[in-house]
């Protein structure tokens, strides 16, 4: 497992009984997670202290349960990248902090590629990996369908202070913006997809993860170009484990450039107080 160890403005503080108790910031929350079926003993003294609580409803959904009352939004950085963040809709905050192991490979391999690198972010949310790639010097077109969560993307780049000459918003359907490159021959050096699990269109069309990806990444895969640096992929779906995404990176891409390097692997968070490792999603990597 690849650990993002290297936040300051965000921390686990402890995980137990099917919750996670976070510090964003100087705020403290409780968000649900299903992944942590332990219930060890709730000894950090923040359990009882926190800001705010998501609780879920038996009927379905759930709602915050503000205990301290909380700015609109808030900020939060990482290294020279700045966010905002805010308790949303269905426990999420607009940042996955597990991410950021990812946002330092990536940057890595750009700033070190001694050229220029076009970069694709599908599903690209509120743009942590189109910062980390702004920042390590590449141009990025950053695709969501939703105009909400671009704009709050856009802002997070202005606040960063990165390069508004590389920057490429897209409001649209990820497929149908990838089929409209494609036939315009528009080609990019690496691309980063995060699909959602589940979903439903504007017209109703229903998104099930592990039914379209293959063809997604196949079709996705037409966009690359010659000298690709990098595909990453990533997946909270459960039944996704990182071989099945490796599997699938590989017959798409494997025979196309026999020499390149594909692996998979479950990304995480340090649990501060029992010193373990909490598994949040798997992804899988392509690079020449």
């Amino acid at each position: 497992m690849r650990l993002a160890n290297r936040w300051k403005d965000y921390e686990l503080l402890d995980a137990s009984g099917g919750e996670r108790l976070e510090r964003w910031g100087d705020i403290t929350l409780i968000r649900p997670d299903p992944q942590i079926i332990w219930n060890t003993p709730r000894s950090h003294p923040m359990w009882n202290r926190a800001d705010a609580r998501y609780c879920r409803s038996k009927s379905g959904g759930g709602s915050w349960d503000i205990r301290r009352k909380l700015p609109q939004s808030w900020s939060i950085r990482y290294d020279d990248l700045t966010f905002a963040v805010k308790p949303m809709g269905f426990k999420h905050t607009g940042l996955f902090p597990e991410q950021a192991v990812n946002w330092d490979w990536m940057r890595q391999r750009i700033s070190g590629a001694g050229r220029p690198i076009r970069v694709l972010n599908l599903f690209a949310y509120t743009g942590g990996a189109t910062l980390a790639c702004l920042a390590g010097g590449a141009q990025v077109c950053h695709v969501d369908a939703s105009k909400g969560m671009t704009a709050w993307a856009k802002e997070n780049a202005a606040v960063s202070g990165m390069p508004a000459d590389k920057q490429r918003w897209i409001v649209e359907d990820c497929a149908k913006f990838v089929a409209r490159e494609e036939r315009r021959g528009s080609l990019y050096d690496a691309i980063i997809m995060d699909p959602p699990s589940y979903g439903r269109g504007p017209g109703g069309e229903v998104w099930k993860l592990e039914e379209q990806i293959y063809d997604l990444v196949g079709n996705v895969a037409k966009v690359l170009s010659k000298q690709p640096l990098f595909f990453i992929i990533n997946s909270y779906t459960t039944g996704l484990s990182p071989s099945v995404m490796k599997y699938i990176l590989s017959c798409h891409l494997g025979a196309r450039w026999k020499n390149a390097e594909i692996t998979a692997d479950e990304i995480g968070l340090p649990v501060t107080q029992s010193g373990l490792a909490l598994p949040c999603g798997a992804t899988a990597i392509f690079s020449l």
